[in-house]
């Protein structure tokens, strides 16, 4: 007797996420400056051959500040709407004299910068700073090196200043009659670390914090400091900090980088895209940290945390010839040699392109600063490393600028979330795994990694100024599609039922595909418009970062 026929086969369910949305009790607010970003002098590209090139076809021609500029990459950056831009740097900024880039150009020095060991022609300085960032529509953050106060304070009088002293006539004379009101100024950077010229204690950098504090503010009054927070030995850093400073201090510095080792490993999608998890758990340690300690000193409120370095670093053995930028973005052709084990001898390579990975991970880190917004010591600006060219969200070669895949999601949310942050849980699938713990290695090269559950889905939601519902949303499997389902206010009979989609990743078969200046948009925003609800449930695509904007019935 034959065997019956088989049933047909029927595809597994897809599986879900429930996303709770409290729409009622608002957990806290975020800034435009959460989508700030960073520019550092003298820096891979990032400056000069970047954001300035003179004699480039592609640059502004006519006289004035932004004479030299790349019209391109302005035009790239313009369309961010981005928040507060740091500059001059970085380690840049420690050893950094701002008066030798003002007044004419063919007149400044040329210094070799010690940090990167590059010549610093100071040609794109002060003025070309803040009037690019008055251009593309951004706020100005400087940093000065806090090793002489009587500098800093002319640097404030200097872009500030409104009586007639030496420095508003020669901010006038430089092309500038009318202050260029320069808000954001850090005391310093990574003076915890010997790596830096100033490097000090931090008993003498609460000292000299407060002493810089006090005398930059009798220029100007309300401008916002910016001290430097770190990330190792905490507790041992900031109490002296916050004890003798605290009470002139807006925000604290807090710097975080994640680590992928894909160009050794060949793949590491799968520890990139958790390591947002690590950030989170560090910004809520730091952010807890000086909320106790402020409290201790008496002080009326915590500074607030600026991410103001973070990103994923791409790491490679340092034997392997140098990383050179190839012309249609990404690295130039070069010889390596296979890795049969992690080298204890790393380097980051500044020139490896984005991937989509390294785009879930920021968007992750996004949320994380969503959901530490109702904190007493919430992050009040992010900025990430860097922002043109070297691991930047923009790309810049002699032929041309492209947003790397980062661009488009600094563009999605920048434009497509809300600042009222909505509390969110999310119940759904996600795995046991090891994390990296940043970019730390130990004498071996090893990289310490804690167990956590890291969720498939990672889901935060606002409120815009319109009133709707935001709801972003992370899928971090790499080849699972999962199904989501919003529920608002505890109530799935008032659950939405259609929602504008607008979408990065999820239709890429290579993690690794890149932009570049002949692909520029391999990774990109997709408008998927109106989408009617499947059941309650909208369905998202694997390594996809989606934001819906909810209907109400």
């Amino acid at each position: 007797m034959p065997d019956a026929p088989s049933a047909p086969h029927s595809p597994a369910p897809l599986r879900e996420a429930r996303v709770e949305i409290d729409t009622h009790r608002p957990a806290g607010t975020v800034g435009d400056d959460i989508y700030g970003h960073f520019l550092e002098a003298s820096f891979y590209g990032n400056i000069e051959g970047g954001v300035f090139d003179e004699g480039s076809e592609l640059s502004f021609t006519e006289p004035g500040h932004l004479q030299g500029v790349r019209a391109d990459v302005h035009d790239l950056v313009e369309e961010l709407r981005p928040g507060a831009i740091r500059w001059p740097g970085g380690n840049v900024t420690s050893a950094y004299h701002w008066e030798d880039g003002i007044g004419p150009r063919d007149e400044r020095p040329s210094r070799l910068e010690p940090a990167w060991g590059e010549t610093e022609t100071h040609r794109f300085g002060t003025d070309e700073f803040l009037a690019w960032c008055e251009s593309v529509g951004a706020e100005a953050y400087l940093a000065h090196s806090a090793r002489d106060v009587e500098e800093a304070m002319r640097w404030v009088d200097y872009t500030n200043g409104t009586r007639e002293t030496t420095m508003a006539r020669r901010r006038a004379a430089n092309g500038r009659s009318e202050p260029w009101r320069v808000r954001y100024w850090g005391i310093g950077n990574e003076v915890y670390g010997p790596w830096q010229m100033g490097h000090r204690s931090a008993e003498r950098y609460a000292e000299d914090a407060l002493e810089h504090a006090r005398f930059m503010r009798t220029i100007d009054p309300s401008i916002e400091l910016i001290g430097v927070g770190t990330p190792g030995d905490q507790e041992r850093w900031t109490t002296p900090l916050l004890e003798r400073a605290g009470r002139f201090l807006d925000h604290l510095s807090l710097h975080l980088y994640g680590a992928s080792n894909h160009l050794m490993t060949g793949d590491d999608y799968d520890a990139v895209v958790a390591q947002s998890l690590y950030v989170e758990r560090e910004i809520s340690r730091y952010s807890q940290l000086v909320a106790g300690i402020s409290a201790r000193a008496g002080l009326e409120r915590a500074p607030k945390l600026v991410i103001d370095e973070w990103n994923m670093r791409h790491l490679e053995p340092s034997a392997w010839e140098a990383p050179r930028p190839g012309a249609d973005g990404g690295i130039a052709e070069r010889e390596t040699a296979p890795v049969d084990a992690l080298p204890s001898q790393v380097r980051v390579n500044r020139y490896s392109p984005r991937t989509i990975g390294d785009a879930l991970f920021a968007a992750g880190v996004l949320h994380a600063i969503h959901r530490t917004a109702g904190n007493a010591a919430a992050v009040s600006m992010a900025n990430p490393v860097n922002l043109v060219t070297a691991n930047g969200v923009v790309v810049a070669r002699p032929g041309g600028a492209v947003g790397s895949a980062l661009y488009p999601v600094w563009h999605l949310y920048r434009h497509h979330t809300g600042r009222t942050v909505l509390p969110t849980t999310v119940d759904g699938p996600g795995r046991l795994q090891s994390v990296r713990l940043g970019d730390d290695r130990d004498p071996t090269g090893a990289q310490p990694t804690a167990t956590m559950t890291v969720p498939f889905l990672d889901a935060v939601a606002t409120r815009a100024d319109d009133g709707s519902v935001r709801l972003a949303v992370v899928n971090r499997h790499r080849s699972e599609t999962l199904r989501v389902r919003p529920v608002l206010d505890g109530s799935t009979s008032a659950a939405p039922t259609r929602a504008r989609l607008r979408q990065v990743g999820g239709d890429l078969t290579d993690l690794y595909a890149a932009n570049t200046l002949s692909a520029p948009e391999s990774v990109t925003t997709r408008d998927l418009g109106t989408v009617e609800a499947d059941d309650g449930t909208w369905v998202l695509p694997p390594h996809s970062i989606t934001v819906l904007t909810l209907e109400a019935r």
